[in-house]
C-alpha cells in the first residue's frame, strides 16, 4: 500500500509519536498549523470519513476523539480545535482518515 500514514504505523516512516496503543497512533504534523499540531489515526486503513460503511469502523473513528481528549488533557491544553476533511473536494490530502488536534493553549 502507497499509503503515508500506513508505512508510519508500519515503521516504514518515521514520526514523532505523541500516543499508541494497539489500535490508535497519533504523532506530530510535520507542517504545523498551530502551536501544537497531532495527527491521531486509527492503525487500521480507512480512505475517507464519508466512505465509512462499516458502524465497527464508525467507532473506530469515533476512538479518534478519546485519544484527542487524553492528550489535551495530558498537555493541559485551554482548548483545541478538532477536524477531519473528508474527500479531496474537502481539504483532504492524506487519505487515510486522521484527525487533526490543533492548539495555540
Amino acid at each position: 500500500m502507497d499509503c503515508v500514514f500506513c508505512k508510519i504505523v508500519n515503521g516504514e516512516l518515521s514520526s514523532n509519536k505523541v500516543y499508541e496503543d494497539d489500535k490508535y497512533l497519533a504523532f506530530e504534523n510535520i507542517n504545523p498549523e498551530a502551536k501544537t499540531h497531532y495527527l491521531i489515526i486509527p492503525k487500521k486503513h480507512l480512505e475517507s470519513f464519508h466512505l465509512l460503511d462499516d458502524i465497527e469502523d464508525l467507532e473506530l473513528v469515533k476512538g479518534c476523539y478519546d485519544i484527542a481528549y487524553k492528550l489535551i488533557k495530558q498537555n493541559n491544553m485551554k482548548g483545541a480545535n478538532l477536524l477531519i476533511n473528508s474527500g479531496k473536494e474537502h481539504g483532504q490530502e492524506v487519505f487515510h482518515i486522521h484527525l487533526h488536534l490543533m492548539s495555540n493553549l
